[in-house]
């Protein structure tokens, strides 16, 4: 018979409690963007609500974003995720060189930048955007990465720097589109540096149109 008292078992945390993975904020975030392209959601609302989403924590508090919004599917960690959302979808590194994204190109929804003692530059002024949300999560070690944005799109910036910067301007609502894709920012900084801003005078055009056409088809 054992008698040596073992402690019990953790309980397991309530779906609601579980910490958000970058695949749950996705698809919050694309409940978010089709509601502002349906008129149920003003650009202030969806603006405050998009800051929210990347300072929330946990699935039950992602969920509190959209419960008034349809399509919702019930709570975050038991939806689906499609593969386009689940991985990145561009991979930019730059190791003691030089890489660069700029012209006429089509960001992808989830870019990852990588710079280890090297230059990167993305240059997003005459890229031609397929979604409303496109984040770029960098990493920058001894190392530099620049971005820049037309003056029109919505810029949001979440990161960090240990003994480097991570910067990131021209984030004042009034001065973009409502109906302008919005360009996140994730990063940390280590030894290194991180800017990204807006290039006066850049601008996208026909924003609200391009954006309702993609809707509705």
């Amino acid at each position: 018979m054992d008698l040596e008292k073992h402690p019990a078992a953790p309980a397991a945390a309530a779906p609601s409690e579980l910490r958000a993975s970058d695949a749950d904020r996705d698809r919050i975030a694309q409940i978010l963007s089709d509601a502002l392209a349906e008129g149920r959601l003003t650009a202030e609302e969806h603006s405050d609500r998009l800051d929210s989403l990347y300072a929330f924590k946990t699935v039950g508090e992602l969920d509190v974003l959209v419960r008034d919004l349809p399509a919702v599917g019930g709570s975050a960690a038991a939806a689906p995720v499609t593969a386009s959302g689940s991985g990145w979808t561009e991979t930019v590194v730059a190791v003691c060189s030089a890489s660069a994204r700029k012209g006429r190109w089509r960001p992808g929804a989830r870019t990852r930048a990588v710079s280890v003692m090297g230059d990167i530059n993305i240059d997003l002024t005459e890229a031609v955007f397929e979604q409303q949300i496109t984040e770029i999560n960098v990493t920058s070690v001894l190392g530099n990465v620049e971005i820049i944005v037309p003056e029109n799109v919505t810029l949001r910036g979440y990161g960090s720097g240990v003994l480097g910067n991570f910067e990131v301007s021209g984030q004042a609502r009034g001065a973009t589109d409502p109906q302008a894709p919005v360009v996140i920012v994730r990063g940390f900084s280590l030894l290194g540096n991180i800017e990204a801003r807006p290039k006066p005078g850049a601008r996208l055009v026909d924003l609200a149109l391009k954006l309702r056409k993609r809707t509705e088809g």
